[in-house]
């Protein structure tokens, strides 16, 4: 049969056997092979052009009817059949076309979509560098981003801070990788040739950024402490004592901060004396004996409060407590001792290293990955083995909080004696 406007306007419209799903039905041309309309059980009509293309069979949808008249859909079938015949994919042209005009924004949508391993904090920090270095760039074509433009970005924004500018960059370079495995022409091949963050390594444009060293020194932890124990909160709604005890599973775990505040009591074992930590940075659980002093928290802890999966609960959405700035400003108002959350894990760690705790034991207990020694490949590392170094860390923080500075003066040698002793250097130089 040949396809005309008398024809499309009778055809039948195709009944649904399945409640709610739509079924369709195609007509095809006599006259033009492969030219066709499309009938959907919603009564919606639609031309296409069907054809094998390196053999594989495409179907490429014209227009709708009555938007397009039969006319004007065949002239078009035409055109796409023609193209066909000289070896090009019309389907693969339309999406290279799409491809190229793929924004930043959409890379990032399509990375995250892509990406369900990341954790909420790295989505966060990234869509903060979206809004905040790339704000300008969101709508612009991936394609459209240059060497030069990447340089000048980094070289700006490391003005005002060179690792958040190197962060920007390693950021906007793993969204080019993902690109380029992505987005690709009709051939086949990708449509990003080079990323352009290459050009701040060929310059050798990173910014040299020293990694924080800062942590709480010993002679300041009983001021500290002193501050931790003591501080209120303004409304004395009791956080004080759930941020309280939250800075010192810190300090006495070296866990993470995010890791820590999202503690539920599903994790803790009282009876065991374990915690374990299953959302981790390396994605890997952990797994960590209770100390004497972190288990009388948990049993405190737990006696205060019984309405809460949380072990520090807060009254936000997510169900636990915020972050703790104004409380951690009292601390360092009284104390006089300055220091981040990340501050406390590296207080952990410099402490348990000077406790000489083997090397194993203390990559365990911080949850860091050994991939690289081959030997620790073959270690099970069991959380009772972890038992006796935490402890000993937990004491030895414990001593040191407790040890006040050693207030003895020693009195300097007299004026006259100083004098004699230097004439007597005279006298024996003569």
């Amino acid at each position: 049969m040949k396809i005309t406007k008398l024809l499309v306007d009778k055809l039948p419209t195709p009944h649904a056997i399945v409640k709610n799903r739509t079924v369709q039905k195609r007509y095809y041309d006599d006259t033009m092979k492969g030219f066709g309309v499309r009938v959907t059980s919603g009564g919606s009509r639609a031309f296409f052009v069907e054809k094998l293309v390196n053999r594989r069979l495409r179907r490429i949808t014209i227009g709708r009817y009555p938007d397009l008249t039969v006319e004007q859909a065949r002239k078009q079938a035409q055109k796409l059949l023609g193209q066909i015949a000289t070896g090009i994919d019309p389907i693969a042209e339309r999406k290279a076309k799409k491809m190229k005009g793929i924004t930043l924004q959409e890379t990032f949508d399509a990375y995250l979509k892509a990406r369900k391993a990341l954790k909420p904090l790295t989505i966060l920090d990234y869509t903060r560098l979206m809004k905040q270095v790339f704000s300008d760039w969101q709508n612009k074509p991936l394609l459209d981003i240059t060497k030069d433009m990447v340089a000048k970005r980094h070289l700006e924004y490391g003005e005002r801070s060179p690792a958040r500018a190197n962060s920007a960059m390693r950021f906007l370079r793993a969204l080019f990788n993902f690109a380029a495995g992505e987005y690709e022409d009709a051939e086949g091949r990708s449509l990003i040739l080079e990323n352009p963050i290459k050009r701040i390594s060929h310059t050798r444009a990173w910014y040299r950024v020293d990694r924080k060293q800062t942590v709480i020194k010993t002679h300041e932890l009983p001021a500290w402490f002193k501050a931790v124990m003591e501080v209120k909160d303004e409304r004395s709604t009791g956080k004080s004592s759930i941020l309280r005890d939250y800075f010192l599973l810190l300090l006495f775990t070296g866990l993470r901060r995010q890791e820590a505040i999202e503690l539920t009591w599903d994790r803790v074992d009282l009876k065991a004396k374990t915690i374990t930590i299953k959302d981790t940075k390396n994605h890997q659980s952990h797994a960590l004996p209770m100390s004497d002093f972190l288990f009388n928290l948990f049993e405190n802890r737990k006696a205060e409060q019984l309405d809460s999966q949380y072990v520090f609960p807060g009254n936000g959405k997510t169900g636990y407590t915020v972050e703790p700035r104004k409380v951690m400003k009292k601390i360092i108002d009284q104390s006089g001792v300055t220091f981040t959350l990340h501050d406390l894990r590296r207080t952990f760690i410099t402490i348990a290293e000077s406790l000489d705790i083997p090397a194993y034991a203390l990559k365990r207990l911080l949850n860091h990955k050994m991939t690289q020694d081959v030997t620790a490949g073959y270690i099970v590392m069991d959380v009772e083995r972890l038992r006796k170094p935490m402890q000993m860390i937990a004491d030895h923080i414990l001593m040191l909080k407790d040890k006040k500075e050693d207030s003895r003066v020693i009195n300097l040698p007299s004026q006259d004696l100083r004098v004699n002793v230097a004439s007597a250097k005279i006298g024996d130089a003569g």
